[in-house]
């Protein structure tokens, strides 16, 4: 079905039936569990006296420690460098001889580095859900400004050594080496596209880049690491003087291009074409939030859990040529899958335009935001007999569009679970039937905010936090909001007593 042309209507029901939602919130909401008043309240807490459980299994993950992937490329790095001491018997040359070499090192470390960056974003699945696909895109930035450093610092030394030896000017030394030596030019290119990606990396370009503009200039690292591997070879002494160190370099490139190549191109290729997946309808649910429904075969096979999320990308006009990441809004089912979306940016407002049967290419599931995150499972499931209250149990903190993977795990983690779910104005409560739904059928308590009014504001305290949820410190946490948000709700979380480890967080930002 198309989304209505009115995206303040009220959320139907008829629009509904077909949405990955359990038969039995499906029956709650069709006894009128998905009609909720409109009025402003600071608080509205729904419960009930059915067991406090729900559907679904959790598969217990190890979380990767920053210790192991920090080891193993440090390791590489080391090799890198025993590559350069191999092939280097001597340095010669005083001090222009040390300052060439400088750039050498530099330029292998940077063309490591590059490789590196690559793998981080090939977009592995074993590896984002083990470490989660924020604290990946953290590791990426912060690789990304060490390899744009290295990258400047070997364009600078080698210019500057050549130039003391060859007994000429910097800026004479720099026309040379570009225009002179062999795949130079291409390796200025590369070098101007790897700045580019660099700068607009910074978090005051990407406040003011749009995702498209953004992800399109970031696509022309692919190129840069082209045209610098066919310079390295071209020019690095090392890989001139040893046959082996030309392998260890064409198997590290060849490998970060195989990883990209099977899983963010052949991957989302065999999905579409496997489980045919195809838009099924999409609905308004709260002004500027929309909801799109993807059918398809056999889904259960992709191994979705309920607080993932997708990198989707629609063969429509204007959708088809980027992948954004948007979370499950519900938990998935074999045959359907369910994003909800604010439509803010010009891809995810394209959305609404969407119609049945649009054939959609989705990468994942990523994410590491799942029951399997909680550090300890409930009391009542290590011993058998019920939970002491405030001991195992779950507290879902959402804000704004935040609510969409948290929806999806307030009703398939099992013990004890309070949402609170904040928005500017009641009308923004995404998806409030059916969060009213699950609370009835499970047990749960769910507690809404709203900003305006005044008078109806959470204010993100630790206190406020104890006030309302008095085992705070006792329970897991699962935080997903605005980064204004988000950063107050872990600074409340911590006042509030809640340990580090027991906060679970994943932001979505480019």
């Amino acid at each position: 079905m198309v989304a209505p042309e009115d995206p303040t209507s009220e959320y139907s029901l008829r629009n509904r039936r077909d949405h990955p939602i359990s038969e039995e919130t499906q029956k709650l909401v069709a006894q009128g569990g998905d009609n909720p008043s409109r009025e402003a309240r600071s608080v509205t807490t729904t419960t009930s006296t059915l067991p406090r459980s729900a559907p679904g299994r959790t598969r217990r993950r190890v979380r990767l420690p920053f210790s192991v992937p920090a080891a193993l490329v440090l390791l590489g790095a080391v090799a890198v460098l025993a590559l350069w001491w191999r092939t280097t018997p001597s340095v010669d040359g005083g001090l222009a001889g040390w300052t060439t070499e400088a750039g050498r090192i530099t330029g292998l470390l940077a063309g490591y580095g590059c490789a590196v960056l690559v793998g981080l974003m090939a977009r592995v699945p074993a590896l984002e859900r083990g470490v989660g696909a924020d604290r990946i895109a953290r590791w990426h930035a912060l690789g990304g400004r060490y390899t744009v450093s290295l990258v400047c610092a070997h364009a600078l030394l080698i210019i500057l050594g050549y130039g003391m030896t060859a007994h000429t000017d910097p800026v004479h030394e720099t026309a040379t080496v570009v225009f002179d030596y062999p795949e130079m030019l291409k390796g200025t290119v590369g070098f101007l596209l790897l700045l580019a990606a660099g700068l607009t990396s910074a978090r005051a370009a990407r406040r003011r880049l749009p995702y498209e503009l953004w992800h399109l200039i970031h696509l022309g690292f692919y190129l840069a690491l082209f045209l610098a591997f066919s310079h390295q070879l071209a020019n690095g002494a090392s890989f001139a003087a040893s046959p082996l160190a030309r392998t260890f370099w064409y198997a590290l490139y060849l490998s970060a291009a195989a990883l990209v190549l099977w899983f963010r191109v052949l991957t989302p290729v065999r999905h579409a074409l496997r489980h045919r997946l195809r838009v099924a309808d999409v609905t308004w649910e709260a002004p500027g939030v929309l909801s799109v429904t993807v059918a398809g075969r056999d889904l259960d096979r992709l191994g979705a859990e309920p607080g993932q999320f997708f990198r989707w990308r629609f063969a429509a006009r204007g959708l088809w040529w980027a992948a954004n990441p948007y979370s499950l809004s519900a938990p998935p089912r074999s045959d359907r899958l369910r994003i909800t979306v604010k439509a803010a940016g010009g891809h995810s407002a394209a959305l609404a335009r969407l119609r049945p049967g649009t054939r959609v290419f989705a990468e994942g599931p990523s994410g590491a935001l799942t029951a399997s995150r909680r550090r300890s499972l409930p009391s009542a499931s290590r011993h058998g007999r019920p939970a002491p209250a405030g001991r195992g149990g779950t507290l879902l903190l959402a804000g704004g569009v935040g609510i969409t993977p948290l929806r999806a795990l307030f009703e398939t983690l099992p013990g004890d679970v309070v949402l609170l779910y904040t928005a500017r104005r009641p009308e923004d409560l995404a998806l409030r039937g059916e969060l009213d739904a699950i609370a009835a059928a499970r047990g749960a308590r769910v507690l809404y905010f709203v900003d305006e009014p005044a008078a109806h504001r959470l204010t993100l305290t630790g206190r406020e936090l104890r006030r309302f949820v008095p085992d705070v410190a006792d329970r897991d946490v699962y935080l997903c909001g605005p980064p204004g948000m988000a950063a107050a709700a872990r600074t409340a979380l911590r006042d509030a007593g809640v340990p580090r480890g027991r906060v679970h967080h994943e932001s979505f930002e480019f």
